[in-house]
């Protein structure tokens, strides 16, 4: 009776820990779920955002109709990039092709802030100071956000690596997610030049 006790304890112990291991890669993951649809909720205000930036700004820049369209193309495109997703960070492919187009719309919206110094009336115009102060905080917020996203990648993904937690990784389809890299177009690197 007494040996059975003892298995059965051993038994339960082993369930315990195995159940442990579970429920933290589980948190893990929600964890960086969690942190993407952060980056989701800064992208989208700054989606938003651009179309009105743009608008203000045509009135002002009638002969800068090239860099309009292409800060609209980039928004356009990063949107459908990020609708890929769909929340899933799993996706490697999906995941490098958002960080990519977010870095073009990025880089245009440099030039489009660039392109906006030669324009005094337009810096001057209550409108875009302050959308330009809204979506330079949020712009902020989405850094913060992508930071805290990749802690949070890193984190899981060292833990289904870790043994014994790679052992259930495996059984029950944990799979690594996609970290938030800079992409490697030169000109996403570049410092915007601003002359006066």
């Amino acid at each position: 009776m007494i040996g059975f006790i003892i298995f059965l304890a051993i038994v339960l112990a082993i369930v315990f820990w195995a159940v442990g291991i579970y429920n933290r890669l589980v948190s893990f993951r929600n964890r960086f779920k969690n942190s993407f649809a952060q980056i989701d909720v800064q992208l989208k205000r700054r989606y938003d955002l651009i179309p009105n930036l743009v608008e203000t700004a045509k009135g002002y820049m009638k002969h800068e109709r090239e860099t309009l369209e292409a800060v609209i193309a980039a928004r356009n495109q990063a949107v459908s990039a990020n609708a890929k997703v769909g929340g899933n960070a799993t996706d490697a492919a999906a995941v490098q092709q958002m960080a990519a187009s977010e870095g073009a719309l990025s880089a245009s919206l440099g030039k489009l802030f660039a392109l906006s110094e030669a324009y005094p009336d337009l810096k001057a115009n209550q409108n875009m100071m302050q959308l330009t102060e809204e979506l330079t905080g949020t712009e902020n917020k989405i850094g913060f956000s992508r930071q805290a996203y990749n802690d949070s990648v890193m984190e899981y993904n060292t833990a289904i690596e870790q043994f014994p937690g790679s052992i259930f990784a495996n059984m029950f389809a944990f799979k690594p997610a996609e970290l938030l890299q800079a992409t490697e177009a030169p000109e996403e690197r570049k410092a915007v030049k601003v002359t006066f």
